[in-house]
């Protein structure tokens, strides 16, 4: 957030608000759903004496569905506003303002919101698991279609975010290594083609192994192809792992900076003794770069000697 108020250009402001907004998420997330669990742990799991009303697993259900859905719309929407930002810098810097990315961040809150809301709506309670341990949509001998809706949709939407985000971090990779091949006299912009594509890999390889068992294990259960019971722990487990994306997010940013992953290679190349990639002085930040480096690559030849000239 300091970084938002600090760099105000268009290029940096809109990774950098969906970047805070994921961390917020992912934060209250935790807060709001870990302390119900630790409530449910502290009361021996016995929802009959603590929620008699069906209230407090409701919220619950609620918390756990916008908690899973958000950040991976957000994940998602940042994959495309990177995608864009780095094949069409142009069409990036001048149509997408941040007010653009402040009402898209607020219609995939609001939709989330929508989807965790759908079973109340539809005066349906969200339901107690077998390990009586958390509350999600009914999951156990579903004979009702409405039932078997609520856990295809969400299952469908969330492995539809991640296909959205491999598709549109391939895609920026791969721009990324033709930018960096075809305009290999641009040194200063090297540093941004791996720090970035190191990034995409890390965030690509933790959202989709945290994710995919879960969302596969829900889609199976609406579709009747495994029962519930018979795979109780499985299921808790696979939902474990879905938590731990929520803690990774931040740390793949975090880590994966150009000034750690300089002195990883550091260290690499003193431990190992070859000389893998020509280590320079990261001068500019990598997203400038980035826009810099495609652009020029995208204008004609006599200008991007001008452009060679000028600098």
């Amino acid at each position: 957030m300091k970084a938002y108020q600090r760099f105000r250009q268009k290029y940096k402001s809109s990774f950098l608000l969906l970047a805070s907004a994921l961390v917020i998420t992912d934060f209250f997330g935790h807060l709001i759903n870990g302390t119900i669990a630790v409530f449910v742990y502290a009361s021996d799991k016995d929802w009959i004496y603590f929620d008699k009303s069906n209230i407090l697993c409701s919220i619950f259900g609620i918390c756990m569905v916008f908690s899973g859905l958000c950040p991976l719309f957000l994940g998602s929407l940042m994959a495309i506003e990177r995608c864009i930002g780095v094949t069409k810098p142009i069409f990036h810097s001048t149509k997408i303002t941040t007010k653009h990315v402040k009402m898209m961040l607020s219609g995939v809150c609001f939709f989330a919101v929508f989807v965790a809301l759908l079973p109340i709506l539809g005066h349906r309670d969200y339901k107690i698991q077998a390990s009586r341990t958390w509350c999600f949509y009914k999951t156990d001998q579903i004979k009702d279609w409405e039932d078997r809706f609520y856990l295809l949709l969400f299952a469908f939407l969330g492995l539809l975010a991640l296909g959205v985000s491999f598709v549109c971090n391939a895609i920026t990779g791969i721009s990324l290594l033709k930018v960096k091949f075809r305009s290999q006299q641009h040194r200063q912009g090297r540093s941004h083609h791996f720090e970035m594509v190191i990034q995409l890999l890390g965030i690509m390889c933790v959202s989709c192994i945290c994710w995919s068992p879960f969302l596969v294990t829900m889609a199976s259960i609406g579709m009747n192809i495994q029962d519930f019971k018979d795979s109780c722990e499985r299921t808790l487990f696979t939902l474990r792992m879905a938590t731990w994306n929520q803690i990774l997010d931040p740390w793949v940013y975090i880590l994966l900076r150009k000034a750690v992953l300089r002195n990883l290679y550091v260290c690499t190349r003193r431990c190992c003794g070859v000389h893998v990639i020509s280590l320079h002085v990261w001068e500019l930040s990598s997203i400038k770069n980035s826009l810099k480096v495609a652009a020029i690559s995208d204008l004609p030849v006599t200008e991007k000697v001008t452009q060679q000239t000028s600098t």
